[in-house]
């Protein structure tokens, strides 16, 4: 008789700076997918679920039981009402599967509700009550997980992507998949342990394919085969969630059937001293507006230009004109930016193609009156093929307005806040990157994945917002201390 694997999760990354509430709607304007609804919106996708379904069919003495996936777009605390739903949901789906051998769960890792700030500690906990410590519970982060206690001794192993932008998610998913099979198998006993460290990295020295975190992935994965782990996962921590549990940190995972527990705080103390001696590489510097346009002309295009204020994907509005404000007061021509406005886009359903007309934004500024010409209209439905940043195959904008300024600079208004993931959010639709001098992105890291096959150039902007790039500027109650950057200490 097969191994029955179940396959679960709630997934969202919580800005607790950001006043308007994840409700519901939102989860249901994101993911919302039961039983095989899971498998057929994953199976062949780019997602850590999509490495997950493939790791078990690859067994054949094993069988996937699909049972809830839901996520919604980054953005405010999840509302009580919302979470108790989501977990009445899942618990009653659970109890439909009937038995089962072994659970991968699928979290973000910086989740926050409103009667559980820390959510994923929370409903991983109750897991681990329904089925008793003797079923495995293995699963996926991402590195922007904020990892507390309780997650972890709730699980046998969790496994976080190695890159951002996150481009390895089904290696993950196939990884933690693995794992199960191997677990339930009797080949492997996976035994982890979290290091908290007294360090937040900033947000834009996350970038995983640069140092300072190249340098560290490298040394951790040497150093986790000496010692004999499985894995080393570097947790980047997401500083936009005033939580006890915000902060930078590792997760080790060994097999118990070879390894002793003792044989992590090795490695945990060798993690801790090489990034806490080179703590202010960490930490970086934040580069403003007029500073960098004092050097774009020389620089080559068309530019990214990264809105990290506005980080959609940190659960940001996306409506933020503060760069194209000031391109527009420079004279500055041939900008791309997408906002997120359903109002102005209803506005834009009104006109037709080549009129001119004046348009009202909403921003995070306040209104702002521009004459625009609109020069398309669709529905803002595409895919992407290939991996990139989220793992996702179909976006989808909402009804979706193109304009131009009277300066020439384009905007792309969508109902629908849609992180700049993939470069098919311009080309789908006619767009070309080439004949810009610069692309505005609202992210840190995640659009570089998408963007920098056509931009031979990178720039991260420290704009003001929800996500701001200087976290010490923001106020929490909750963090734990001390915290580097917050706190100087040797």
């Amino acid at each position: 008789m097969k191994k029955r694997i179940a396959l679960l999760g709630i997934y969202h990354e919580t800005n607790t700076f950001i006043e308007r509430p994840t409700t519901l709607d939102d989860f249901r304007n994101g993911y919302w997918l039961e039983g095989q609804q899971i498998v057929s919106e994953y199976r062949g996708a780019h997602h850590e679920i999509s490495g997950v379904i493939d790791a078990v069919a690859e067994a054949e003495d094993m069988e996937l039981v699909p049972v809830l996936y839901v996520m919604a777009t980054p953005g405010g605390i999840i509302s009580g009402k919302t979470y108790e739903a989501i977990l009445t949901q899942m618990w009653d789906a659970l109890a439909q599967v009937g038995h089962i051998d072994g659970y991968v769960v699928v979290p973000h890792g910086s989740g926050v509700a409103e009667t559980y700030p820390d959510m994923d500690g929370h409903w991983l906990s109750q897991l681990r009550d329904k089925v008793g410590e003797d079923v495995p519970i293995i699963g996926t982060l991402d590195p922007h997980a904020n990892v507390s206690p309780a997650m972890a001794n709730a699980t046998n192993a969790l496994t976080a992507y190695g890159t951002n932008p996150h481009i390895d998610q089904y290696a993950t998913g196939l990884r933690a998949g693995r794992w199960m099979v191997e677990t339930l198998r009797g080949t492997l006993k996976p035994i982890q342990k979290l290091v908290q460290l007294p360090l937040a990295i900033s947000i834009e020295q996350q970038y995983t394919s640069h140092d300072p975190c190249q340098s560290l992935l490298a040394f951790m994965k040497a150093q986790a085969a000496e010692n004999g782990l499985i894995h080393a996962s570097l947790l980047l921590g997401f500083p936009y969630a005033d939580v006890p549990e915000m902060g930078s940190s590792f997760l080790l995972v060994a097999n118990g059937l070879h390894t002793q527990e003792a044989q992590f705080d090795q490695v945990a103390e060798q993690f801790t001293a090489y990034v806490m001696s080179r703590k202010s590489l960490f930490n970086g510097k934040k580069t403003g507006i007029e500073e960098v346009y004092e050097q774009l002309s020389d620089l080559p295009k068309p530019i990214l230009l990264l809105d990290m204020g506005d980080n959609v994907g940190g659960g940001a509005l996306g409506n933020s004109t503060h760069l194209i404000e000031f391109f527009e007061k420079k004279s500055f021509a041939k900008v791309f930016t997408c906002l997120a406005d359903p109002a102005a886009v209803e506005e834009a359903f009104q006109h037709s193609l080549g009129e001119r007309f004046g348009l009202d934004l909403t921003t995070t500024q306040g209104k702002w009156h521009v004459y625009v010409t609109l020069r398309q209209l669709s529905d803002g439905i595409f895919k992407e093929d290939t991996p990139k940043h989220g793992g996702f195959v179909n976006y989808n904008m909402g009804k979706t307005a193109v304009v131009q300024t009277d300066q020439g600079n384009v905007l792309m208004l969508t109902e629908r806040r849609t992180p700049p993931y993939s470069l098919r959010q311009m080309t789908a639709f006619g767009l070309e990157p080439a004949v810009f001098e610069v692309i505005v992105a609202k992210g840190v890291n995640a659009p570089i994945a998408a963007y920098s096959s056509v931009c031979p150039t990178i720039v991260q902007v420290d704009t003001p917002g929800a996500t701001q790039a200087d976290m010490t500027l923001f106020t929490y109650h909750r963090r734990r201390k001390p915290l580097y950057p917050f706190e100087d200490f040797s």
